[in-house]
């Protein structure tokens, strides 16, 4: 005589309710977020960020005559490469990016290069300005 020989072939319950399909059931032991945004805080703090580096006088007005030297030569549709400060929109610092482009026009008033494809790129954060046509600074 086995230990459950007294229960072994009695009927199984069946419930009056519909089963759970197997979707239903996975779906109670998945993972949840507790504390929702979290992990995206920890993220965006952890996010490294440059402090802008300024330049001095003297580098300035050599951006400023390459600026002038690319200005006389708009017609040709020169390629440029600027690298420039992008700063953070949600915390402090930023990023320097390299963005290479035909320039189309310069606004003075706004202080902006506009590029053939409409990027706009304020003269204010450029750091420097690459070209074929300016490769003597």
């Amino acid at each position: 005589m086995n230990k459950y020989d007294d229960i072994i072939n009695i009927l199984h319950f069946e419930p009056k309710h519909k089963r759970m399909s197997t979707y239903e059931r996975a779906a109670q032991f998945a993972p949840f977020a507790a504390l929702v945004g979290y992990s995206d805080e920890i993220n965006e703090t952890s996010r490294l960020t440059e402090n802008e580096k300024f330049i001095d006088e003297n580098y300035k007005d050599i951006l400023n005559r390459k600026i002038e030297i690319i200005k006389k030569k708009l017609t040709d549709k020169p390629k440029i490469v600027v690298t420039y400060f992008v700063p953070d929109k949600s915390k402090s610092g930023g990023k320097y990016v390299k963005y290479e482009g035909v320039l189309k026009k310069i606004k003075y008033i706004e202080h902006k290069l506009i590029f053939i494809d409409d990027t706009e790129i304020d003269i204010n954060y450029v750091k420097d300005i690459d070209s074929d046509i300016i490769s003597y600074y």
